[in-house]
């Protein structure tokens, strides 16, 4: 407890040394970050420097957990001002590699075996080494090249400890902050912490990347490396080792004479595939998780390293992010904020012709400047700013989403300038909606939920029965309030007449999908003709029924 408290101190009055004493205003306990200031020479040599530079040396000074931290927080771009959230988005998660020796111990301990035993050759000298793990090169028996990625010793314990002066600096500032119920601190904190400590799990990190490498298997356009899972364990990850140019080696890539413009729009291309067609998207994609293969300088592909933040939406939010994102592309302001309460991201009694006034404002002058010059990431993070009027709350998926948006706009726009993100990323998305959305993709997913559908539909009458037996004996109880039954007995009435026929409807446009799923002949296009016609004539019936009075 006692280390703990020191530990809160210091980074308290950390915070005051490089002058940050001013964003806690009246936090009570916490103005004592002022104190720093009295220690002679101290924040003079940043005087001159912004906010965001200041926080960014401060969490440096701290330490490589706080580096990742404020790492988290510049994605954070609702509640930071964009040029805190740029400034700490340079934050570098680089640091002193652990001894080999440790590294080779922790290999034996996860593995069970001796490091001679599982490779041929093992590298003493880390290719890198951050706050979470250090990677080494290797050779198997086979004479395979793989990267062995190892958690840094003790670091959970680390992690844990600054979680927990995290949690408590963050609940200081909600309580005497005036703006702390708005930025809500300890929330920022929960998701460093879901995001940290899936990073701290290399299997799930190699079931990440093999997942995306199903995805993409037979892709020209993406390589995600193979992972060896007989070596890979909890706080160890084997991967195959693959080669290429970094991404923001433009100088390298123009020597290769690679075809900048096609490898910028490919990256947008690819990051709404594995958004909207795979809904399994990678979290981390900054231009030191990206490789480029050159061998075609004419057809140049991705490489696609370090899979420990990976994210997806629901079913849900999926669907209203696309819409969102293909209401904004054709400027359909009404839509934008019918979306944002359907989706239930502000409350349901808010405003929409209000909402749509703030969407117009927020997008519309961006269409007056030439599309090249637009950042629909940017556009995003403006609109979700600004419903935060409205109430706005946004799932920590959505925010993962944002991140990833912005850095592959940023390496799109770093690779070719003149870049029209609007150009690429439209088509793109109502590719990924047709087939996400289709038919083909609805009759699939009908056709592998019809055979569970029929082996409940024997218990259907017995919970029939049972309910009607509850009612009889009084334990089964509704309670109605109207003022007018004599109009709810219309409705009843009214709704039974349409009851056989909606069954009926129903049990037809099962039946069709069924058809249809099982390809029965005679085919039409691909298409089950039966399945067709009782699809046609299941929507009739249905049609009759919700027009039966």
């Amino acid at each position: 407890m006692i280390r703990h408290g020191v530990r809160l101190v210091r980074i308290v009055l950390t915070l005051g040394q490089f002058r940050l004493d001013e964003l806690l205003l009246d936090a009570g306990p916490l103005r004592l970050a002022g104190l720093a200031r009295l220690i002679p020479g101290r924040g003079r040599r940043v005087a001159d420097q912004s906010v965001g530079m200041r926080l960014k040396s401060a969490l440096e000074t701290l330490g490589p957990i706080y580096v990742k931290f404020g790492q988290i927080l510049s994605t954070r771009r609702d509640l930071l001002p964009h040029d805190v959230a740029e400034a700490l988005s340079l934050l570098q998660d680089d640091v002193a590699p652990f001894d080999s020796q440790q590294a080779r111990a922790i290999v034996e301990q996860e593995l069970k075996r001796p490091v001679d035993e599982a490779f041929a050759e093992f590298d003493a000298k880390p290719m890198a080494s951050a706050s979470i793990a250090q990677v080494h090169g290797a050779r198997l028996k086979d004479g395979q090249n793989v990267v062995v990625k190892i958690v840094r010793p003790g670091i959970e314990a680390q992690i844990k400890s600054d979680l927990a002066l995290l949690y408590q600096l963050a609940r200081l500032v909600r309580r005497y902050h005036p703006e702390g119920e708005r930025i809500r601190p300890d929330e920022v904190v929960g998701e460093f912490e879901r995001v940290i400590v899936n990073e701290l799990d290399m299997q799930s990190e190699a079931a990440n990347c093999t997942m995306i490498r199903r995805n993409f298997e037979n892709s020209k356009e993406l390589y995600i490396p193979k992972i060896h899972w007989p070596l890979t364990a909890n706080r160890v990850l084997v991967m195959e080792r693959v080669y290429g140019l970094p991404v923001r080696d433009i100088d390298g890539l123009k020597a290769h004479g690679v075809d900048l413009e096609k490898l910028a729009r490919l990256g947008i291309r690819l990051f709404y595939r594995q958004v909207f067609r795979d809904n399994l998207f990678h979290a981390d994609m900054h231009p030191g998780n990206i490789l480029v293969d050159a061998t075609d300088p004419n057809n140049p592909s991705f490489i696609a390293l370090d899979f420990g933040i990976v994210a997806s939406l629901t079913q849900k939010d999926l669907y209203y992010i696309g819409e969102n994102f293909l209401a904004i592309f054709n400027r359909e302001y009404r839509r934008v904020a019918e979306l944002h309460v359907e989706a239930g991201w502000v409350p349901a009694d808010t405003r929409v012709d209000e909402l749509e006034a703030a969407a117009r404002t927020v997008c519309e002058p961006n269409f007056t400047r030439p599309l090249e010059e637009v950042s629909f990431a940017e556009l995003v993070v403006e609109l979700f700013t600004v419903a935060q009027k409205f109430k706005l709350t946004i799932q920590p998926q959505l925010i993962m989403l944002q991140k990833t948006l912005l850095n592959i706009e940023g390496m799109g726009r770093s690779l070719y300038p003149q870049l029209n993100i609007w150009d690429v990323a439209k088509p793109e998305l109502e590719a990924a909606y047709r087939e996400r959305y289709g038919f083909k993709r609805t009759a699939d997913a009908i056709k592998r939920q019809a055979p569970g559908w029929l082996a409940r539909t024997p218990d259907l009458p017995n919970m029939v029965f049972d309910a009607v037996r509850l009612a009889a004996s009084g334990q089964f109880r509704t309670q109605i309030e109207t003022q007018d039954l004599n109009a709810l007995a219309r409705h009843v009435n009214a709704h039974n007449h349409k009851v056989p026929l909606s069954i009926l409807a129903a049990g037809l446009i099962i039946g069709a999908a069924i058809l249809i799923g099982y390809e029965t002949p005679p085919l039409a296009s691909d298409y089950s003709v039966p399945g067709l016609m009782t699809l046609v004539l299941g929507l009739g019936v249905g049609w009759r029924a919700l027009r039966k009075r």
